[in-house]
């Protein structure tokens, strides 16, 4: 350069400077490639068929499918019931969190990203913030179911809070997931492998540990499913300390990848220390298995429901239930009512005991079945209303009428059994489709045992044709000859070809040894 003429010395650019602004204007930065990210997320092809699977499984529930016993919920299971289905929502939230983290490496720009001004750990942060989206609308259905369940006028009992808070923490925990995987292994088709290996190794933790309490609720999602509703002071699950838990190891996972991305500031260690206290409290919390005294008040609800229940009268009978089903009482007497009517002798105006029994001692996923009741003129009610409950509770009831008490119930192998069946089934609004419903092999053809709460009723092929027929004439041309030949219909002496002669139905052949009164179960 000539003499005269001035040199401008300029040192080379070595980065983009963060816009003026400072911390506000990075932000900034950060919420708006959130919302790009979350917009690019909502459009992969696995969310998109999994998100519109979720919501339509969760409106077909509601509006179409189910069976009866959905129009009468129970609030503190449907609240559980919220749980699983999201989890296929989370699986394909985290394989593609995890392929949106790792565009760039596929795409080889990762050089680029070091003139931006958003850091690599905030552009971790954006990533995480995608997934809020499908949280909010994980949290919306299920808010609308929980809410549309409590809002039937069937609902009985109370929901959790934290139960509800499940789903959504789990999808937010697999986009999270998603993303510090990408960071700890930025390798393309590492999630996919990770799914199953997860699986696989949580099926293999559980299988040798034989399902402990505390391993079991290290998992995020635990239903607990099997036994009858119980009361929602008998459930005993650590819902609330679940909940801190997962809201732990959400944060705890994120701040993980912030700090793996190179986001070591004071903040965000004293939030991860934070998490990790918040997260080593919930699964404190949520490890002791359950208490001597919740087991005792189960065996006290299972033994001596009477010290814990209300009663109520309707009409002449009496009607006994726990706390939370004190209004489904009405819906029992109105059943009672109707078969009561049609019964002949004393029967027809018998003051009854219906008493709700539950066997709580089992736990939640237990599965024993409830004793028939020894006394006199008491029916059990159990805590399920709707589809195959009404059915079977007609028969309990009819079964009683008829026999006695339920334990004499359990024991009959003679044509009482058609009085029963006829009695408890001629009340309901489809006879036939009933019959088919509360017989355990779901047919109206042959041998067969009928459902009831406690004692099942055992029909032969010959009573099953017989009921058949019965229930296919006017139920009161029927009911005038049951209450005119009460006494006889209910005798075990009676074999089945007299009870089908003195109801008016045509039946080939004389009873068998089984029919005839002086059969047992065995020989059916």
């Amino acid at each position: 350069m000539s003499a005269g003429t001035d040199t401008i010395t300029q040192a080379a650019p070595t980065g983009v400077e963060p816009p003026a602004g400072g911390r506000e204007s990075r932000s900034a930065a950060v919420l708006a490639l959130a919302r790009f990210e979350a917009r690019e997320l909502l459009l992969q092809i696995p969310v998109l068929v999994f998100l519109a699977l979720y919501v339509g499984y969760a409106g077909w529930r509601l509006f179409i499918g189910g069976d009866g016993e959905d129009d009468f919920p129970i609030l503190q299971n449907a609240d559980r019931a919220t749980q699983p289905t999201p989890m296929l929502l989370a699986v394909a939230v985290f394989v593609c969190v995890n392929r949106a983290v790792l565009r760039s490496r596929r795409q080889s720009t990762d050089q680029h990203f070091d003139i931006l001004p958003v850091e690599h750990w905030r552009r971790t942060v954006a990533h995480a913030l995608s997934v809020l989206p499908l949280v909010a609308i994980t949290a919306i259905v299920v808010g609308f179911q929980y809410t549309w369940a409590a809002l039937k006028p069937g609902a009985v009992g109370h929901g959790s809070l934290a139960e509800l808070l499940v789903g959504p923490l789990l999808v937010l925990l697999a986009g999270v997931l998603g993303v510090l995987l990408a960071r700890v292994i930025p390798v393309g088709f590492v999630a996919p492998p990770f799914v199953i290996g997860a699986f696989v190794l949580s099926t293999l933790v559980s299988a040798l540990t034989q399902g402990k309490h505390w391993v079991r609720w290290l998992g995020p999602v635990v239903t607990e499913e099997g036994a009858d509703p119980f009361p929602s002071e008998l459930l005993g699950r650590p819902a609330a300390w679940h909940a801190l838990y997962l809201a732990g190891l959400v944060v705890l996972l994120l701040c993980v990848a912030v700090l793996v991305s190179g986001g070591r500031t004071r903040l965000v260690k004293s939030v991860t220390a934070l998490a990790l206290a918040a997260t080593a409290v919930g699964v404190a919390g949520q490890a002791p298995d359950e208490p001597a005294s919740l087991i005792a008040a189960r065996t006290k609800a299972s033994v001596s429901p009477e010290k814990e229940q209300t009663c109520v009268r309707h009409g002449r009978s009496t009607y006994c239930a726990f706390p939370e089903w004190t209004g489904r009482t009405a819906d029992w007497a109105e059943a009672v009512d109707r078969i009561q009517s049609r019964a002949g002798g004393s029967a027809g105006g018998e003051r009854l005991t219906v008493r709700q029994r539950i066997d709580a001692r089992g736990g939640l996923e237990g599965d024993a079945a409830i004793p028939a009741s020894t006394t006199p003129g008491h029916i059990t009610a159990g805590t399920r209303w709707g589809g195959n409950r009404l059915p079977e509770f007609a028969v309990g009831v009819a079964s009683v009428l008829v026999t006695g008490t339920e334990e004499e119930a359990g024991r009959m192998c003679d044509a009482r059994a058609v009085t029963v069946m006829w009695l408890a089934l001629s009340t309901q609004p489809d006879p036939m489709r009933s019959l088919r419903d509360v017989r355990l092999d779901d047919s109206i053809k042959g041998q067969a045992i009928a459902l009831a709460p406690t004692a099942p009723v055992s029909m032969s092929a010959q009573q099953t044709t017989v009921v058949r027929e019965l229930l296919q004439k006017p139920h009161y041309s029927v009911a005038a000859k049951v209450k005119a030949h009460w006494t006889e219909l209910t005798s075990p002496k009676t074999s089945t070809a007299r009870v089908a002669e003195l109801l008016g139905v045509p039946v080939s052949g004389k009873g068998t040894a089984a029919d005839s009164g002086s059969g047992s179960c065995e020989d059916q």
